[in-house]
């Protein structure tokens, strides 16, 4: 079987099919994250990627938003507890874990 990157979802929970997923925003308020230089941001990566290793496929990082004094990461994941695991695992604490609802951007006017 070959070998998934971290935090790919890709099979569900042993059902054969794929998992359900649904996206989360977890903020984290890092008072210092905003003037935190290159490596530190790699640093803080590394530890997400073994958390997701660890994890297996039941949660994804897609990307993070770093704000001054806190960030904003976008996961997909099969529940919250997948997120907070997640934190735990990674050293980076969840401040607060919003399941994303309904999605709006420039073209949602143009939609029937």
């Amino acid at each position: 079987m070959a070998s998934n990157p971290p935090g790919t979802i890709l099979e569900g929970k042993g059902q054969g099919g794929p998992a359900t997923v649904r996206k989360f925003i977890v903020e984290r308020e890092l008072p210092r994250i905003g003037r935190a230089n290159r490596d530190e941001l790699r640093a803080a990566a590394s530890w997400s990627n073994e958390a997701l290793h660890r994890l297996g496929p039941s949660a994804q990082w897609i990307q993070s938003y770093v704000a001054d004094g806190k960030t904003f990461c976008v996961y997909l994941a099969e529940d919250e507890e997948a997120t907070r695991r997640h934190a735990e695992l990674s050293g980076i604490p969840a401040t607060r874990i919003t399941q994303a609802g309904r999605t709006i951007d420039p073209t949602t006017v143009a939609r029937a």
